[in-house]
């Protein structure tokens, strides 16, 4: 069984940061896109940020180039979102989700495995 797990979320001030991980269990990934969404109340679920299985290809939303940063471990299964300069509009549930296929889509349907999500709250 497919699970991926996400964790450092919480409260930070803005001009904060903070580092969420997600980790996969149940299969490797390593050769897979893995992404970050996120959702923020009442709105859409959202692309922030995708990895190519070889950490060199990376893609953002507009919103959080030169802020967000995505990298992964292959060999822990990891994907990590380190976030600087935290705005209040970046407040919102944050998802990991993993593909079956090498593309960074912007979109939910390419994506296969969704985690459960972790909050993150910034306060202005």
């Amino acid at each position: 069984q497919v699970q991926l797990v996400e964790s450092g979320g919480g409260l930070v001030q803005a001009g904060g940061s903070l580092r969420l991980s997600c980790a996969a269990s149940g299969r490797t990934f390593a050769r897979n896109t893995m992404a970050w969404f996120r959702q923020a109340p009442g709105k859409e679920r959202e692309f922030v940020a995708g990895i190519a299985w070889s950490g060199g290809t990376t893609n953002y939303a507009d919103s959080v180039k030169g802020r967000f940063a995505i990298t992964r471990d292959n060999a822990k299964n990891t994907v990590y979102l380190q976030m600087n300069s935290l705005k209040p509009e970046d407040t919102a549930v944050y998802y990991c989700a993993a593909s079956n296929t090498n593309v960074i889509s912007t979109t939910r349907p390419w994506y296969n495995y969704w985690g459960q999500g972790t909050q993150v709250t910034v306060s202005s």
